[in-house]
């Protein structure tokens, strides 16, 4: 199976979707941000191992311990995606904290900046 078929892309919208339900419904360990979104997804075609980008609202602390409570709670997760996608085997799910919104929000008002600035002379 090639890397980018329509039905890994599929498998990665369908985990995607049953990541964030998981993570904003079920887990309720308090070192996780409230304001946790699944970005992406990126399940290896072997369906051996998977990607989980996380985007946290708040500060670096926030997104530190949000991740330590993913990893930590990562093995129920699992046991629950094995419960609701049908998949031969269940990926490992490794978390990486994707900082791109925060980025873009940044560049926004550095363009802002930039434009006001231009304008005021």
């Amino acid at each position: 199976m090639r890397k980018n078929s329509i039905k890994n892309t599929r498998i990665n919208g369908e985990v995607q979707k049953e990541l964030s339900v998981i993570i904003q419904n079920e887990i309720k360990d308090p070192r996780i941000a409230p304001m946790t979104s699944v970005v992406a997804v990126e399940v290896a075609p072997d369906l051996k191992t998977c990607k989980a980008y996380i985007s946290v609202l708040g500060d670096e602390k926030a997104a530190a311990d949000t991740l330590a409570g993913l990893q930590s709670a990562e093995g129920y997760i699992r046991r629950q995606l094995a419960r609701t996608v049908n998949l031969r085997n269940t990926p490992e799910i490794r978390f990486i904290l994707d900082q791109s919104i925060e980025y873009g929000v940044n560049m926004s008002r550095l363009i802002d900046d930039v434009i006001s600035h231009d304008t005021g002379k």
